[in-house]
């Protein structure tokens, strides 16, 4: 807040005194003090309120806003829990990748349980693209009814746990997924 309207605002405060008070406001006398904590006492709650919208942008949010914000749009399950208050951390692949599927979660939740929504969900999960999605076949190429087996780029090989929870919660609920199946290319 400016000095400006810190000053504006105690000219109100003043205004809204009885006569008898007005005349005697002094520089430096506890009359003037009071009037100077009263104008700047709303400057905390107002500068809060100016960026308020980035605190629920998940890309502007602080660093601290974003796995509150993951909960809210129902991606806390992919985060570690933190301590016995259950707190969630954050996603193994980083804040950024957080913070995209933040943005993203909507579109992702229309298109839970479809191939595409779960290749898009480890895409920005990961940050990497190239997983394919092999519906009815084994390993080996054998035909295996209602299965799934995912191949997922080299690169994503560090966060191959999260790949794991992400194709266990996103897969559609009529398919089977055998985490030793996984393949990195």
């Amino acid at each position: 807040m400016s000095s400006r309207s810190v000053t504006m605002r105690r000219r109100e405060i003043e205004a809204l005194l009885p006569a008898v008070y007005q005349a005697a406001i002094r520089p430096g006398s506890p009359l003037d003090a009071i009037l100077e904590v009263a104008a700047r006492l709303p400057q905390p709650s107002e500068e809060l309120l100016a960026r308020m919208d980035s605190l629920f942008d998940p890309r502007r949010a602080p660093e601290a806003m974003v796995p509150f914000l993951a909960r809210w749009v129902d991606l806390d399950r992919f985060l570690p829990r933190l301590a016995d208050d259950g707190a969630g951390g954050m996603l193994p692949s980083g804040l950024g990748r957080l913070r995209e599927l933040c943005c993203a979660a909507a579109d992702l939740s229309r298109l839970r349980g479809t191939p595409r929504g779960l290749i898009r969900f480890l895409e920005i999960a990961t940050g990497h693209t190239g997983f394919e999605l092999h519906e009815n076949l084994d390993r080996e190429g054998r035909h295996r009814p209602f299965h799934l087996r995912v191949t997922a780029p080299a690169a994503a090989a560090p966060h191959e746990a999260l790949i794991h929870t992400i194709i266990e919660s996103e897969k559609p609920a009529y398919v089977t997924y055998d985490r030793k199946e996984l393949q990195f290319r």
